[in-house]
């Protein structure tokens, strides 16, 4: 094979750029996955997995230096030392904020599989025919039959534990076996269920980490460490899972420090030839190419590669010819919600460090019920008690508040919301050329925030919160409600839809860019609205879906 041409290539190696790299490479396809920032070993590169809090120099907290170099990380608990080289350098790598947007990004081999949060739901009906039904935006060009054989396919491989609920709109998966309640959450979720006559549900969150040993990977250890990576593989991530399969194929080559500029088009034929990368060390040039281009570099930097495409047809880039790409910007809006104390269970604890909590499924606007606004909201959330790091109002030194510490605290709970952002047109990305990144390269222009249909949900998110948690008994409960500006969910999706039609959307119902049918995106661009849950799963699926469907296409020279 001559140098610099392969098979396929794998743009961004995070929880889609690995799903690509490992269905394309185990269908035979020789292939290049290209990731901007550095190289990061499985268990050799984690090297704050296994300190103690005592271990680092200011015990896990963030310095005033750590403020002022992250003006955007510091807006939340992302700032800290134990995994800040995660995370993006936002001097090297800024963006325009039109409006607020809490964007954290982390440029790296495996990208936010490392980080993030693990929660693994499906989509159903109820959300896929949500657009249509409502009128809102254009409609999703599947539906949940087309994609349940992928979610199966890829719970299978990655791992999700969970319980089966038989909930209509929340479907079960391939799960292994789940985490426990614990015994103040299993009384709640009892209670709950009798008070709303099962209309509602509190269950142990679907999440991927592993209960049992799985595909040559050890089982979750309970120390809820993941952001730190896991030396054991316990939860799925790029390293811990698809890259090893991948890289058994013996048909992967991973480059990192390689910034993908543009796709390569041919006028010609209409399709990519390849793409253009910036080598991030050297600041050489070169070209890649391949028969199918993947772009999996996480939703607004994939939208980055397409804008700065093709610009030579479309002035808007490659993608651009329905006026769409850049806009319908989503995220999950967040920090409302309530919290309580629990009584009577001063003589009950609990075992180890759970990754994970309970999840509420969403129960608004359902069954015909309508509120002012439309969609939805779940929760997340925990019991527990608290511990040696809590205040004592009548005590703050000697030998009592010690002795005081050396036993638990009492038991609270949080329940925190998760709403559904609708794909506004106005909320969108654009390319800020009269700013430049330190590879002279334009960076995003950011303008989206949430609107009146979110503020009407966010009055139920925190009600609604604070009425289970006075049904299920908790005393001194309340409401709570911080700023959650879009970003800081960490789900965003949309700027590069799919749809049925070429005049109002990007991708097809494969995920292939309607102006060139060897490009799919398959990471959170592709979403035509955000649902409530964790979006991640669903990326996974729509991957794997969409190799299937290349790899049949290149077999039949469609492509």
């Amino acid at each position: 094979m001559a140098e610099n041409v392969y098979d396929a290539i794998v743009v961004g190696s995070g929880i889609s750029g690995g799903w690509a790299a490992k269905e394309l490479t185990q269908k035979g396809l020789k292939t290049i996955m290209l990731e901007r920032g550095r190289n990061i070993e499985h268990v050799k590169d984690y090297v704050n997995a296994n300190k103690h809090p005592w271990e680092f120099p200011h015990r896990g907290g963030r310095t005033q230096q750590m403020i002022e170099d992250y003006p955007v990380l510091k807006r939340d608990y992302a700032l800290n030392e134990t995994n800040l080289d995660y995370w993006v350098n936002e001097k090297e790598s800024p963006y325009t904020e039109i409006k607020r947007f809490d964007w954290y990004r982390g440029y790296h081999v495996g990208g936010r599989s490392l980080m993030w949060g693990r929660q693994s739901y499906r989509l159903s009906d109820l959300d896929f025919e949500a657009n249509a039904k409502e009128g809102i935006a254009v409609d999703w060009p599947i539906r949940y039959k087309d994609l349940a054989p992928w979610y199966s396919h890829v719970e299978k491989f990655a791992g999700i534990s969970g319980s089966k609920e038989g909930i209509p709109h929340l479907p079960d998966g391939e799960f292994l076996p789940p985490m426990d309640l614990n015994i103040v959450e299993k009384d709640v979720a009892a209670r709950l269920k009798k008070h709303y006559a099962g209309n509602r549900h509190m269950i142990i969150g679907r999440v991927a980490n592993l209960t049992t040993p799985h595909h040559d990977r050890v089982n979750c250890q309970y120390r809820n460490k993941c952001w730190l990576g896991c030396p054991f593989g316990g939860y799925f991530s790029t390293q811990s899972a698809t890259l090893p399969a991948a890289m058994a194929t013996g048909n992967l080559t991973v480059r990192p420090f390689s910034i993908v500029t543009k796709v390569i088009y041919d006028k010609d034929t209409k399709k990519a030839k390849g793409v253009e990368v910036l080598d991030a060390e050297t600041n050489q040039t070169y070209e890649y190419f391949a028969k199918v281009v993947f772009l999996n570099a996480s939703t607004l930097n994939t939208t980055w590669v397409l804008m700065n495409s093709a610009t030579d047809v479309w002035e808007g880039g490659l993608g651009s010819s329905s006026g769409q790409l850049g806009h319908n910007l989503m995220d999950h809006h967040l920090r409302v919600g309530a919290t309580g104390i629990m009584e009577g269970y001063e003589d009950k604890y609990y075992y180890g460090r759970r990754p994970n909590g309970i999840y509420i499924p969403r129960f608004r606007n359902m069954n015909g019920e309508k509120r002012d606004y439309i969609r939805g909201f779940g929760y997340q959330g925990r019991a527990s008690r608290e511990n040696w790091s809590r205040e004592i109002a009548e005590m703050s030194i000697g030998g009592d508040f010690k002795d005081a510490l050396c036993e638990p605290g009492q038991w609270n709970m949080g329940l925190t919301g998760f709403g559904e952002t609708l794909p506004y047109h106005e909320n969108k990305v654009t390319l800020d050329k009269n700013k430049k990144d330190k590879w002279g390269l334009p960076v995003l222009a950011i303008d989206a925030e949430l609107k009146d249909n979110e503020w009407k949900m966010r009055k139920d998110m925190q009600a609604d919160a604070v009425e289970m948690l006075e049904v299920a008994g908790f005393k001194n409960v309340r409401g709570y409600e911080t700023d959650s500006p879009l970003g800081m969910g960490i789900h965003e999706m949309g700027t590069a839809r799919m749809g049925r039609d070429p005049k109002s959307s990007v991708l097809n119902e494969h995920n292939q860019v309607w102006d060139a049918k060897n490009v799919y995106v398959t990471d959170g661009a592709c979403m035509t609205s955000a649902a409530c849950q964790n979006p991640s799963l669903t990326y996974m699926a729509l991957t794997a879906r969409a190799v299937d469907h290349a790899v049949s296409e290149l077999k039949k020279m469609n492509v």
